[in-house]
């Protein structure tokens, strides 16, 4: 049985992907700052600055690793701060790297491990009032395909998923009425946008053995938006 991490699984792509992966057979382990239901659940808050210590309660070979926090900070660049771009880069980098080394000795010790990332669309087209969600998700998705290289003696493979708007509790104030729905949604060509199990099931994959010779790869889950007009 294959042990996976999956760190913000409390809610929206976390909590799916865990559903997914426990119906699938997977030992999922879980990490982030709210209580859930979980043997395996350890608090984690991607905004500390506190090293994190590898769990006693979590396994000692772990065949994935999917970060799935994240921030929707949209502003005009004359209106961002430093405050705004150190909290966008800290949760999406740092929180990332914070929990990667920790669980890094255990991804290697499985022989043959995968960790994926979320990314944005953002980081691949220009979209308005993005300017800092896109530099901290575009700096986390460069940073994966740098590890993809630096990891790949060790067998483990680094993949990424670069979704659109998606309807979890994080995007709740840009979905919360029907108008804004409709209008997101005539902006992706397939006329609808992002669901949660859109994006579980793109780190599904990546995280099974018919991905197993994938690594380094960008996975844009968008409806269509950044490749067809």
């Amino acid at each position: 049985m294959k042990n996976i991490i999956v760190v913000g699984a409390s809610s929206g792509v976390g909590a799916a992907l865990k559903s997914k992966l426990e119906f699938s057979g997977f030992q999922v382990f879980t990490a982030g700052r709210n209580q859930i239901s979980s043997a395996g659940h350890i608090e984690f808050d991607a905004n500390s600055t506190e090293s994190f210590v590898y769990p006693i309660e979590w396994p000692t070979e772990v065949h994935g690793l999917v970060y799935c926090p994240g921030t929707i900070n949209l502003k005009p660049v004359s209106r961002l701060t430093q405050k705004d771009l150190c909290a966008d880069f800290q949760v999406n980098v740092v929180g990332f790297v914070n929990i990667l080394q920790a669980c890094l000795p255990a991804l290697k010790r499985a022989n043959g491990a995968c960790i994926v990332v979320f990314s944005t669309v953002a980081s691949n087209i220009g979209l308005s009032f993005h300017a800092s969600i896109a530099a901290a998700k575009g700096g986390l998705q460069s940073m994966a395909i740098s590890l993809a290289s630096e990891l790949a003696p060790n067998k483990i493979r680094v993949n990424v998923v670069a979704p659109s708007l998606t309807e979890t509790p994080l995007a709740a104030a840009l979905i919360n009425t029907p108008e804004k729905i409709e209008a997101s949604s005539k902006r992706h060509p397939l006329q609808r946008i992002g669901n949660v199990n859109d994006m579980a099931s793109a780190a599904e994959y990546f995280l099974s053995d018919n991905a197993s010779w994938i690594t380094g790869q960008v996975l844009v889950v968008d409806g269509g938006l950044s490749k067809i007009k």
